[in-house]
């Protein structure tokens, strides 16, 4: 029987978290090993990643309908920062007061120092460091998009899809594996408890910022087309709830262009955007991934100010464009930018890995629900120009 990623997750959870209270110390140091080595090898990966998502990703905007395109990532990168932006000022408000503190007005201690450490090691230093990767990435990317070099750009995509494997076989089997001995390891540290009520809290509020992201795309979409808003939201409704069930953009796009025609968006408009914001349209995971590192910081005792988190933002926001399109794929695109920009060590990125796979269909039920907004808003942006899409596919072609 065929069990999905979140039910593993979740199972991997349950089964670490009852294991970590019989269990030995032995046998949560065998499994803190284990977690030492995916983490190692997980870090190895990340700068690998980076360039083999960005780097074609970028590259591909380069080629098709010139000011459609342009147009349309604009207005996604917008959206992006926008959500980044309503997740940070509703976890700056909201997180310190929910974790912050416990009962008797007491900080949370640092749920990793209460880990056990594994028997041993290996390590496994990355080819380059994150940010070599960012640079570079984008160096490159930036560099396909201009000259439109079809040969490099084969064997950047070539590469892409030996990186979806490696995520495919290795990382996402192996996660709920690592997730178990995370959980089994905070239980035997006494943390369970901490973590369980962070999940809770931070899973509601998420889901929260992602309607109000919603309406705030519909209410911008029906100002600037004169649309009926909650009409325009019922149309997508199918569209939510397909992608609430597949956790994913690409094998909703069917209903959603459908649902998106419902709206009223010319056919040219929605047969193009819609299967371009499945890729690069991500507002639902961008609010998680910022809500969640949020969280994870602040358990931690890290900084929360609007200095440290808006440059990560802006970043995250170039790095959906390239998130593979596997299951929690938006999350392994940034984790060299928690790592990097924000911080975060191993166990830190267990947890933000964890958090955002419990909760990655309502995440892209948000992306392809406002993949629809996005459509109107650049049905109406465009106007008559709609024909010169004809002309910049002939030449591109």
């Amino acid at each position: 029987m065929k069990i999905g990623l979140l039910p593993r997750l979740l199972i991997g959870i349950g089964l670490g978290i009852v294991s970590g209270l019989f269990l030995p110390q032995w046998w949560i140091e065998l499994f803190a090993t284990l977690n030492v080595l995916f983490g190692n090898f997980l870090n190895f990966v990340i700068p690998l990643i980076i360039l083999g998502f960005i780097a074609p990703g970028i590259g591909e905007l380069g080629k098709g309908a010139g000011k459609l395109v342009s147009l349309t990532a604009s207005v996604a990168y917008g959206s992006t920062i926008i959500a980044g932006l309503l997740a940070f000022f509703a976890g700056s408000m909201i997180l310190p007061k929910m974790l912050g503190a416990s009962g008797n007005g007491e900080s949370f201690e640092n749920p990793e120092e209460f880990l056990l450490e594994g028997f041993f090691k290996v390590d496994m230093p990355p080819v380059m460091s994150v940010m070599t990767a960012l640079i570079l990435a984008f160096i490159l990317g930036l560099g396909l998009a201009s000259i439109q070099g079809n040969a490099l750009q084969k064997a950047f995509e070539d590469f892409r899809r030996i990186i979806e494997k490696v995520i495919q076989v290795v990382i996402i089997p192996l996660l709920p594996v690592h997730i178990f001995g995370i959980f089994a390891n905070m239980t035997h540290g006494g943390q369970v408890a901490t973590i369980m009520s962070t999940f809770i809290k931070v899973f509601a509020m998420i889901i929260v910022i992602h309607l109000v992201m919603l309406l705030l795309q519909y209410t911008t979409a029906s100002a600037l087309s004169g649309k009926n808003m909650i009409q325009s939201l019922r149309n997508m409704v199918p569209a939510y709830f397909t992608a609430l069930g597949t956790q994913s953009s690409a094998s909703t796009i069917p209903v959603t262009l459908k649902q998106t025609k419902k709206n009223k968006v010319g056919d040219k408009i929605a047969e193009f955007v819609v299967p371009l914001c499945a890729n690069i349209h991500l507002s639902g995971s961008t609010i998680t991934i910022v809500s969640a590192a949020m969280a994870v910081m602040t358990l931690n005792g890290m900084d929360l100010s609007f200095a440290n988190i808006f440059p990560f933002i802006l970043a995250l926001g170039l790095t959906m464009i390239a998130a593979p399109g596997v299951p929690g794929g938006a999350v392994m695109a940034a984790l060299g930018l928690l790592q990097s920009m924000l911080g975060f060590n191993e166990a830190m990125l267990s947890l933000m890995i964890a958090l955002y796979l419990a909760q990655d269909s309502f995440g892209t039920a948000t992306n392809v629900t406002g993949d629809g907004a996005i459509s109107i808003i650049v049905d109406k942006l465009m106007g008559k120009n709609v024909s010169e899409v004809d002309m910049d596919e002939k030449q591109s072609a």
